[in-house]
């Protein structure tokens, strides 16, 4: 990219920070440029925010209607999917799966439910409780 055509469009997404682009000068030398932003890009990840907060919504609802345990609202509503929280535990993507139903989450070990309170950011106590929100989920 040319050193004159770093995007400079001030994403709100980047909250007045700048991001580091590697971009060719007049001289042919690559520099570090910071931007500002790119409108595309703004586009791209308020979507993406979109739907990860659709996805959340989604979970609690299953849990409130007991479909499901509370580990897989917390999984979406910190911004992970089964493969993430495979990848962050070790635990097999088929075990993670199981605990999502309520019946086997109430049996889970602490040992097993301190490692997903520590993946999720939070205690075990947390983990346990879904959070009381006001959603809609008719």
């Amino acid at each position: 990219m040319d050193i004159n055509s770093v995007p400079q469009d001030d994403s709100s997404t980047y909250a007045n920070n700048k991001k580091a682009i590697y971009a060719k000068s007049e001289n042919g030398e690559i520099k570090v440029v910071g931007s500002t932003g790119w409108n595309v890009e703004e586009t791209v990840t308020k979507q993406a925010l979109e739907d990860l907060e659709h996805s959340a919504h989604t979970a609690y609802c299953e849990v409130k209607k007991g479909i499901k345990s509370p580990l897989y609202y917390y999984m979406y509503k910190e911004r992970m999917d089964l493969q993430l929280l495979h990848e962050t535990t070790s635990f097999f993507k088929w075990t993670i799966r199981r605990d999502f139903r309520p019946e086997i989450f109430k049996k889970i070990s602490n040992k097993r439910l301190s490692v997903y309170a520590d993946a999720l950011g939070k205690t075990i106590e947390e983990l346990q409780v879904l959070e009381d929100i006001d959603y809609d989920c008719n």
